[in-house]
């Protein structure tokens, strides 16, 4: 049950603004509380007033048929409204570029200094900032592109307002609708932001922007690692897999089958090859490299809620790929002791279906801050027990595509897949000299240093601007 906040209680004008209305609800609205708090800052202009005049300055693009290409040369990477919370944007799909180079289709397209805000759907509400490296992609219909004028106000800034606990109020109290939930730009040009000064809100501008670069950083690095991967064992070709341009698996024929699989989808040629080839060069099989470590699903068990003072954040497959995630928070004593990975634990999606934009048989690493999270049970937990194999080494290879299509082509189940876990041991890894493995772990352990580093400075802007606005409000 929702109950006024004390420190800022409910005034008499109040019910004057809202039609005399006697129900609780608007006056326990969060969006009514903040905007009443912003009333009292010295400065606040609508956010209309500081857009540029492309498209209005807030607009979505147009509904429109997508023509979905692989080729690199003649298409764009296509963000929807979930992946543009995602941490690693090397497997977006891809639009036919020549769709979306002029007239209204040209709405999708983002730049570097915006924002977007998911405007329907259960994600309604969600903001991101266009990183430096999202230069000429484009961004479906679904998420709303506000584009500041840099004459203005600071792009950085803006965001790290919207961003904050008194635009999150604001902008969900925007959406409208049950069944699906929307917010449309009308509603968002109202929104009041506050200005604080210009020495203010660089500082908070550069925060988000350093922020903005060293996640762009984070992804190049880890991009690096896994061609450095491949190069050091003699396997570049897999570098540039070009899966969908290849002959597809119909109407191929088995030599030996045994009682261990009788399904097709474990003995597809395109599968087949990508593991040979990692058969040919030296190797380690995955069920050697994890003998004294861990290579299973976590244990199921009944979720007790907690608050996040005594808690422990529970991250599902969905938000795991996230920048920042949102989990619910669990009592930790009340779960298995597997809930928090070891260090470079790596944690492979293991339920879902085959679609291609799933986040099945994707992979993140456990390390640095996220250390302090708990995940689900819906997770193959990769740890090595072999010294000289590092967790960081063996995630350059699971986050590629041809890891990917290898742990794909393992599956078993119905509607939900999961994998063969005697096919996942018998997974060949190949093994680069000391030095090569060495230098590859190095680039992904300082891929998510920077990545925590961007947290670091993302929670500072955020702090920054509470302060601010506390500190003018007096």
């Amino acid at each position: 049950m929702r109950v006024v906040n004390i420190s800022g209680p409910v005034m008499s004008d109040w019910f004057t603004e809202q039609g005399c209305r006697l129900d609780a609800s608007p006056y326990l609205s969060e969006a009514l509380f903040a905007k009443k708090i912003l009333e009292k800052l010295p400065k606040t202009v609508p956010l209309a007033s500081l857009t540029t005049e492309n498209h209005g300055g807030i607009f979505t693009g147009p509904m429109s048929r997508r023509v979905y290409l692989t080729d690199p040369q003649h298409s764009a990477p296509f963000l929807g409204t979930k992946d543009m919370m995602a941490a690693d944007l090397t497997n977006l799909p891809r639009l036919r570029k020549s769709d979306t180079t002029s007239g209204a289709m040209s709405q999708l397209q983002i730049k570097p200094g915006m924002t977007l805000i998911s405007r329907s759907g259960f994600n309604a509400g969600r903001r991101a900032y266009v990183r430096p490296d999202m230069e000429g992609f484009l961004a479906s219909e679904h998420a709303m592109k506000v584009e500041p004028d840099p004459k203005k106000i600071k792009p950085g800034y803006l965001f790290a307002f919207l961003l904050s606990a008194f635009g999150e109020a604001l902008v969900r109290g925007a959406i409208y609708g049950s069944a699906v939930r929307q917010i449309d730009p009308q509603y968002i040009a109202r929104l009041p932001i506050p200005r604080l000064g210009e020495t203010t809100e660089e500082r908070i501008h550069r925060l988000i922007e350093s922020c903005a670069r060293l996640r762009a950083q984070h992804q190049a690095l880890l991009v690096s690692a896994t061609e450095d991967f491949f190069d050091s064992v003699g396997l570049s070709e897999l570098n540039d897999l070009r899966w969908h341009q290849q002959e597809r698996d119909l109407g191929f024929e088995v030599d030996s089958v045994s009682s261990l699989s009788l399904r097709a989808l474990n003995f597809t040629p395109r599968a087949q090859q990508l593991i040979e080839k990692l058969g040919f060069v030296p190797n380690k099989s995955l069920g050697q490299i994890c003998a004294g470590g861990s290579l299973r699903t976590g244990a199921r068990f009944k979720r007790f809620d907690a608050d996040p003072e005594h808690g422990v954040r529970l991250i599902g497959q969905r938000q795991a790929f996230w920048n920042r995630p949102e989990g619910r928070w669990i009592n930790a004593s009340q779960a298995p002791a597997d809930i928090r990975p070891e260090d470079e634990t790596i944690l492979i999606a293991a339920h879902g279906t085959l679609g291609e934009n799933e986040v099945y048989s994707r992979s993140i690493l456990v390390t640095g801050s996220w250390l302090k999270h708990a995940f689900s049970q819906d997770f193959v937990r990769v740890l090595s027990g072999d010294p000289e194999v590092t967790g960081a080494y063996m995630f350059a290879f699971f986050r590629s595509e041809a890891a990917f299509r290898i742990l794909r082509s393992l599956s078993v189940g119905g509607k939900q897949q999961e994998y063969h876990s005697n096919l996942l041991r018998d997974l060949p890894i190949p093994m680069s000299s000391d030095e090569d493995r060495a230098r590859i772990a190095a680039t992904v352990r300082y891929a998510y240093q920077c990545r925590d580093r961007a947290d670091v400075l993302e929670d500072k802007a955020l702090a920054l601007l509470t302060a601010a606005i506390e500190e003018a409000i007096g």
